[in-house]
């Protein structure tokens, strides 16, 4: 999700949850995003996705962003739309981890634990750097329309 404010352009990122990701920020934040259900597209698996992990209705039209392959090998098809939304207000899907990781302890935690707007620049140093890639295609797609 993006907006404009004037001349600014803002983009919605969002937070794990969990405790792997307490007390990080810089690097930390991502777009929201999942896995692709079998049978499912792309696009509808990235409007579900973003659903279940900010509680928030997604709208046309979508922008594809392109993919971009993360530390993992995990690779993240995008798209944006233009939106707005109260950040504070994100609920997100829970989900089960095995914590401490080898432990067989499993608890349960959200998905996303917050969402925030950030300026390109700030989004920029917030981002998962395998993602920032998506920032940069955000706006040369914008400078096309």
């Amino acid at each position: 999700m993006y907006r404009r404010r004037g001349e600014d352009l803002d983009v919605l990122l969002v937070h794990p949850g969990g405790p792997y990701w307490t007390g990080k920020d810089r690097g930390a934040w991502s777009i929201p995003k999942g896995r692709i259900e079998p049978g499912e597209e792309a696009l509808a698996a990235a409007i579900r996705e973003f659903r279940e992990e900010t509680s928030f209705e997604p709208a046309e039209p979508y922008l594809l962003l392109g993919s971009v392959t993360q530390g993992g090998g995990k690779r993240v098809t995008a798209w944006a739309f233009q939106g707005d939304c109260d950040p504070s207000q994100v609920k997100s899907i829970r989900t089960q981890l095995e914590w401490p990781p080898r432990s067989g302890r499993m608890i349960e935690i959200p998905e996303v634990d917050r969402a925030e707007f950030w300026t390109l620049d700030q989004a920029r140093d917030k981002i998962l750097p395998a993602q920032s890639p998506l920032l940069d295609s955000l706006v040369r797609r914008l400078a096309e329309t």
